[in-house]
């Protein structure tokens, strides 16, 4: 028994499946998941001492890699100073400009710790701003674990939601509307019928949790006509794709201003940080400027903030056009790799997000990436691992490419990635 799986042992005696986030366990793949002790660049290194290429990079977090000097210099830093406040810092200053200064959408910011916090206090201002109780979301999307997300479609896709949790109650799930993603035609039969008593549409504007799936044309242009048109709030979830697919996130990418933006991810460096805004009539509801509460112990965490400060000063034009270099390298050499051994699969991505599906169809939807093969993707994910290459455990995940993975470690991952996909004959 390897240190790995005797960690895995103790963290199941005092540990719920002995993780703190479900897909950490491996359900999706089985096998045990190998404990990591330090990370640089694009390399994870485990218990065991066993190096992995990384395309988790911590959930989309780490776009420059692993323990960028710049960051852990500034973070070393700055903890000398101390690690909390509960008072304002001029860093919260700094990284807000920044951040306005790249999304035009966004007029004013409030930072939390984390996406659940963003989004759940987005729903929240909608709510008020609109004084209406529903909100649609899209099936396969993600958007954190509050209440209100944790809900699916019933027998058609415009009747009333049921919880998918235990503890969410039936209340909460009947102000949740769940369609398809990519589906326009619904939206607009939902808001035939309900538009007056929809207080928002909240959406991942490239679909991220159900491996990655672009919009299709007029799709995010059709939301943002029927929200103005019935004078509701459209809320981007940008907490994976901002300053991950484009400078200023997805809305750049497809010149779609939303109302509201929940961010995450980048914006703290791989430091435990949320934050929404939009413009600024809506944004001074929050309290204490207006009506609306919220608040965080460790909102605007000065560490947080500072590895969000220099992530964003790095993160300038030629990282986006190496990043989307690497990654097109990545998703041809996959296609050819996997046509060369003769098995089927589609590779979806946007700027440095991909998704291998093992199908032979382009995935629109949730439907369409369930039925890709997950029992071959899992045979997939565990011949990578054991060569060196750790994927997401899970086929409905995005992998994400750094500005540390270089054109020798995309040719080692795709050397290794020829190999899996012969044994999958």
């Amino acid at each position: 028994m390897n240190k790995s799986e005797r960690l895995f042992n103790e963290a199941r005696k005092i540990l719920p499946g002995g993780v703190n986030s479900p897909v950490r366990a491996f359900k999706a793949v089985s096998g045990t998941p190998p404990f990591i002790v330090s990370a640089k660049g694009c390399i994870l290194t485990d218990a065991d001492g066993k190096e992995y290429i990384d395309y988790i990079g911590s959930w989309g977090p780490m776009i420059l890699g692993h323990a960028r000097p710049e960051i852990t210099n500034a973070l070393i830093e700055a903890v000398r100073k101390g690690t909390s406040y509960g008072t304002p810092s001029p860093f919260e200053v700094v990284l807000a400009q920044a951040i306005v200064n790249r999304v035009p959408s966004v007029e004013k910011i409030r930072f939390v710790n984390s996406g659940t916090e963003a989004t759940m206090s987005a729903v929240r201002l909608a709510r008020a701003a609109t004084g209406k109780d529903v909100i649609v979301k899209f099936a396969g999307g993600y958007h954190g674990h509050g209440d209100s997300f944790l809900i699916q479609a019933g027998s058609g896709a415009t009747t009333l939601g049921i919880p998918t949790s235990p503890g969410v109650t039936r209340g909460v799930a009947g102000d949740t509307r769940v369609l398809r993603y990519n589906d326009i035609e619904a939206v607009n039969n939902l808001f035939r019928r309900e538009g007056k008593s929809i207080a928002a549409v909240i959406v991942e504007p490239v679909a991220g949790n159900m491996g990655v799936v672009p919009p299709q044309p007029g799709f995010l242009e059709g939301l943002r006509e029927i929200c103005d048109s019935y004078e509701n709030i459209l809320i981007f979830d940008e907490v994976m794709t901002g300053f991950r697919v484009a400078k200023a996130g997805a809305q750049q990418l497809y010149d779609i201003k939303p109302d509201l933006t929940i961010f995450g991810k980048v914006i703290g460096g791989g430091l435990p940080v949320g934050a929404y805004g939009g413009r600024a009539e809506l944004m001074s509801m929050i309290a204490p400027e207006g009506p609306v509460y919220q608040a965080g112990t460790l909102s605007g965490n000065p560490l947080a903030m500072v590895a969000g400060i220099e992530t964003l000063k790095l993160l300038d034009d030629s990282v986006y056009e190496k990043l989307e270099k690497s990654s097109a390298i990545l998703r041809e050499g996959l296609i050819r790799q996997a046509e060369k051994a003769g098995i089927p699969i589609t590779v979806q991505g946007v700027g440095s997000m991909i998704t291998v599906f093992f199908t032979d169809k382009q995935v629109e939807n949730l439907e369409d990436a369930s039925a890709a093969d997950h029992h071959r993707f899992a045979e997939f994910f565990n011949f990578m691992l054991n060569n060196g290459v750790h994927l997401p455990p899970s086929g409905y995940e995005a992998c994400f490419v750094s500005a540390a993975h270089d054109e020798s470690v995309i040719q080692k991952t795709l050397d290794i990635a020829g190999k899996a996909f012969e044994s999958l004959k």
